[in-house]
């Protein structure tokens, strides 16, 4: 089992802003060695409205790109303006060179709020200024390359993070497809295996009886095996739209010579329990009703309030036939009947 650490937001924005402020403490420790305060205190107000408003907790983790940009300008500024009030060749200038860490700070949190690129050129006009001002030599002693360093690894780390959640997002997605399919494959398992038990139920007694005359059948059993056959194309296309009672009242209408067509559409996969029930037993009674020759029953995939349509059609009369094609007519309809998805009635 992997274990996974969760730190807050809350808890990490503290500590930011408490390594921050630390940056500014040391600013205002180190006032007697600046020329003048007046601009240390400008650099640190402006050190500290990019940091407030870099950590403030309603902000998304995406900076802004105004705020990144403000950041950069901030980034740039701090130097100039505390430098011109120091002097770069006097040696180790101590704790008054706190905008060093500081800038490297704030680019630290630009970086990990997912604008690295810009964090980059914030620490970057940071080394062309230290260079400029104080040298190649004195980068390690001021800090710049340690700012540099915290910058490339939060940038480096954010990269990754990214990575790893889109890398986490499509592993729950694939689970949640491969969730999907096995359940989708469990269900048409039991679907075949509930299918070929009604059929073994409906065949297995003729299959003994084919076997035991040696295939020499009678009429009575041969019409049997074609009702029988019709029986397991039911199965397969009435899918739901099979009970008992429907089961019962559509042999009983094919023994009577009437055809009877079942097609279940999808349009009652919604429904269980005893709404199903109440469709299927009123579509029972509506086939023990009729005495058509031909019935359709087929579900309303296309409708949100019908469930089952039922169509009962009777050939034309023959007498009528006989006295010529322009009197035939075309097949009468005895039934036509619309059950509802959730209601106790049918329109008929």
């Amino acid at each position: 089992m992997t274990g996974v650490v969760v730190v807050s937001r809350a808890l990490t924005l503290i500590v930011a802003a408490f390594f921050s402020g630390y940056h500014v403490l040391l600013g205002v420790y180190s006032l007697d060695t600046p020329h003048s305060a007046a601009p240390i205190f400008a650099a640190m107000g402006l050190y500290l409205v990019a940091t407030v408003a870099s950590l403030w907790p309603s902000s998304p983790m995406r900076m802004s790109l105004p705020l990144a940009l403000f950041n950069v300008g901030v980034s740039v500024a701090i130097p100039l303006i505390v430098g011109s009030q120091l002097d770069g060749s006097s040696g180790r200038l101590g704790y008054a060179t706190w905008y060093v860490a500081a800038v490297g700070t704030l680019m630290t949190i630009t970086a990990t709020r997912k604008r690295p690129q810009l964090a980059l050129l914030g620490v970057g006009a940071l080394v062309v200024h230290s260079v400029i001002w104080a040298g190649v030599g004195e980068l390690g002693h001021m800090g710049v390359i340690g700012s540099v360093v915290w910058v490339v690894a939060a940038g480096l780390l954010s990269r990754a993070l990214v990575k790893a959640s889109r890398d986490a997002r499509q592993y729950a997605r694939a689970e949640r497809e491969a969730s999907g399919w096995h359940a989708a494959q469990e269900a048409h398992l039991y679907e075949r295996q509930v299918r070929l038990t009604q059929t073994m139920r409906l065949a297995m007694p003729m299959l003994r009886r084919i076997s035991e005359s040696d295939g020499d059948l009678s009429e009575v059993d041969r019409q049997e095996c074609r009702l029988l056959e019709a029986a397991i194309r039911d199965e397969i296309r009435g899918r739901r739209l099979l009970n008992h009672a429907v089961r019962e009242q559509v042999m009983a209408a094919r023994r009577r010579g009437a055809s009877v067509t079942l097609l279940d559409e999808g349009g009652i996969d919604d429904l269980n329990g005893s709404e199903l029930e109440i469709v299927l037993n009123a579509l029972a009674t509506a086939i023990g009703r009729t005495n058509a020759d031909k019935i359709i029953a087929r579900t309303s995939a296309d409708s949100a309030t019908i469930a089952v349509t039922v169509v009962g059609l009777n050939s034309p009369d023959p007498a009528v036939s006989a006295l010529g094609p322009d009197l035939s007519g075309e097949e009468e309809v005895d039934l036509w009947m619309e059950i509802p998805r959730r209601a106790a009635t049918a329109v008929v």
